[in-house]
């Protein structure tokens, strides 16, 4: 598949990355050249230098011939611009970054699939939506649905006091078998497991399972299901505007922000959230706030460091549950085996959901989700797939992959051995970053 991107930022640069790592044929533009160069000498992708939104360039780029073209700039409007140039050039799809929640709504995406929209990604969104999910689900590190809940794979941080730990997996799974785990992230690195694996403490494992077992399975784990009515936030830019419009009045939301400018503006965009223009690295700040009180502490500045800390302070007052926005990824495994809960990164929620678009799924039922050296998706089994030929045992599928579960017949349900998958099957994979586009083939 030829995609071409446009954009060199944050989001670009690592799509342009992860894709190259799937084989996918990838050129990324951007103005400055100075942001190519690096990408160019180390990774399996070529670069233009120019415009997003210049004719001349997407000429050079030859997008009249690419099936997807990403448009991720910062700035919304060349986004917008950059899209309906393409597709007026012969694009097969288009895909903008957004900052406006106004594009997303259902009655407005005829106007933007008029200038040649097909679909949009807002990160910031993306990230408050899983948030969202967090503080509904407090005793999971990440927690991913498939067709309203009818099949649930988790991540869940073992501590000491879990009864697993210590256990080989095929002696779990020989007593029990409402779960799967389908991977473990051990340290600085994602396993794909066998029945011959030991748990060990602080080990992060990708449970799959349905809804009937989540009780079970949070006992198992030796976990507590936190109530969260009170949240703090720490900065006030978009995800924590999106979060508290999100959240509603069920909630009790108060957010620190220390820039003044930033502060006269929130009561307008959140008007059921308390704002206090204040430090929030300040431990006085904290206590005075009430930082004891509160359910749930949400860490949204600009840095992924003081994000880390500032969520390890949380937890030494006593909050339950904390959320820390990562947006450096060599940080994120050092912040997993840190006493920190749930991470977000924008880079990685843009690229699930260009995963999505990837694979040509239903965006409204199906999902994806990037990890940092892993990938989730759901593929739907077509008719003579070669997934099909045989039981999961007799597959030979390749090394570096796992089906964790199906949905059959709108029901969810865990994958053995001896499970043959039919047409019609909603199967979920995970697997190792790189694979995706071998694993695709096997469903089609």
């Amino acid at each position: 598949m030829k995609i071409v991107i446009g954009g060199a930022g944050e989001v670009g640069s690592h799509l342009a990355k992860l894709l190259s790592r799937e084989e996918q044929d990838i050129i990324l533009i951007d103005a400055d050249p100075a942001k190519l160069a690096p990408l160019d000498a180390n990774y399996n992708l070529m670069t233009i230098a120019g415009a997003p939104t210049s004719f001349q360039t997407l000429r050079e780029a030859n997008v009249s011939d690419c099936d997807l073209f990403i448009a991720v700039t910062p700035f919304e409007t060349d986004n917008v611009t950059a899209c309906a140039i393409a597709k007026s050039m012969g694009a097969k799809k288009t895909v903008a970054r957004i900052d406006n929640y106004e594009y997303m709504r259902a009655e407005n995406r005829p106007f933007l699939s008029k200038f040649g929209v097909n679909d949009t990604i807002y990160p910031e969104y993306l990230a408050a939506l899983e948030i969202q999910t967090a503080l509904q689900h407090t005793w999971a590190r990440q927690w991913f649905e498939l067709h309203d809940g009818e099949l649930i794979l988790m991540a869940v941080k073992i501590r000491g006091n879990a009864k697993i730990v210590g256990m080989k997996l095929r002696d779990i799974t020989y007593n029990n078998h409402n779960f799967h785990v389908s991977a473990i992230k051990r340290r600085h690195e994602t396993l794909i497991p066998r029945g011959d694996d030991e748990i060990r403490e602080n080990d992060i494992l990708y449970f799959t399972t349905t809804r009937d077992h989540l009780t079970e399975l949070r006992d198992l784990c030796g976990k507590t299901q936190a109530k969260v009515k009170k949240i703090m936030v720490m900065g006030g830019g978009k995800i924590a505007a999106r979060l508290t419009q999100l959240l509603g009045k069920d909630y009790k939301v108060k957010i620190i922000e220390n820039d003044v400018a930033r502060c006269r503006k929130l009561p307008e965009r959140c008007p059921n959230a308390d704002i206090v223009c204040a430090d929030a690295r300040d431990n006085e700040v904290l206590v005075e706030e009430g930082i004891s009180e509160m359910d749930a502490f949400v860490a949204l500045s600009d840095s992924s460091e003081t994000n880390i800390l500032a969520c390890l302070t949380a937890k030494e007052y006593g909050v339950a549950k904390t959320v820390a926005e990562v947006e450096n990824l060599q940080f994120i495994s050092e912040a997993e085996g840190l006493n920190i809960g749930t991470i977000i990164n924008k880079k990685l929620l843009a690229s699930s959901k260009i995963f999505q678009l990837l694979i040509d799924a239903d965006t409204e039922s199906s999902k994806c989700m990037a990890l940092a050296d892993a990938e989730v998706a759901e593929f739907e089994v077509r008719e003579g797939a070669r997934i099909c030929k045989a039981a999961v045992k007799d597959l030979n599928l390749p090394h570096g992959m796992t089906m964790a579960g199906l949905i059959r017949n709108g029901k969810g349900g865990l994958i053995s051995g001896t499970t043959v998958v039919q047409p019609g099957d909603h199967v979920l994979v995970f697997s190792l970053s790189g694979l995706l586009h071998r694993i695709e083939k096997l469903f089609v």
